[in-house]
């Protein structure tokens, strides 16, 4: 059984999965770096070369090898959901954890971030975030098995909440 993490960007996934990975003892695989690997390309390279639609291509592709693997925790990119053939392919083999984060605290924890190119590519960076996050909300909440808000805990607190929910349901 994996334990997948779905989120927007900057809620948390890597930070909270690499952590995650120590206290469960399980291997940590994010999407996002591994098709960067594949691609021998940055996101914004992908993206810029090709188009958002070629890194769903990509991500898809990663999904399928990624969530056939067993005793990992899966980090992924936060339109992962965006596919729902993505979904269920993660939900076969892992329980599938939402974090979410307030508005204010996204922004501030993305607004300098390089290797995050803009999803809409017509907006300022709020109304983006707002936009995209609205559209997507419903596709989070879809696909969750559990919800952890993380603006509201330290990463070591979210951590732990995660593995509790986790080894309660492997009983």
């Amino acid at each position: 059984m994996n334990l997948v993490l779905i989120g927007y960007r900057g809620t948390g996934k890597s930070t909270i999965g690499k952590r995650l990975s120590e206290v469960l003892e399980m291997s940590y695989i994010s999407t996002d770096e591994e098709i960067v690997r594949r691609a021998g390309m940055t996101i914004p390279e992908i993206v810029s070369a090709f188009s958002w639609d070629h890194f769903r291509e990509l991500e898809a592709e990663v999904i399928a090898d990624v969530a056939a693997r067993d005793h990992c925790v899966i980090d992924t990119g936060g339109g992962v959901v965006t596919r729902r053939e993505n979904v269920r392919r993660l939900k076969r083999n892992g329980l599938v954890f939402l974090l979410e984060a307030r508005i204010s605290d996204i922004i501030d924890r993305i607004r300098d971030g390089v290797d995050r190119p803009s999803l809409t590519g017509e907006q300022d960076f709020l109304s983006e975030v707002e936009q995209v996050l609205s559209a997507r909300r419903p596709l989070y909440q879809e696909a969750a098995d559990y919800v952890v808000n993380t603006s509201d805990l330290d990463v070591e607190a979210a951590v732990q909440e995660i593995a509790r929910r986790f080894r309660g349901y492997m009983g």
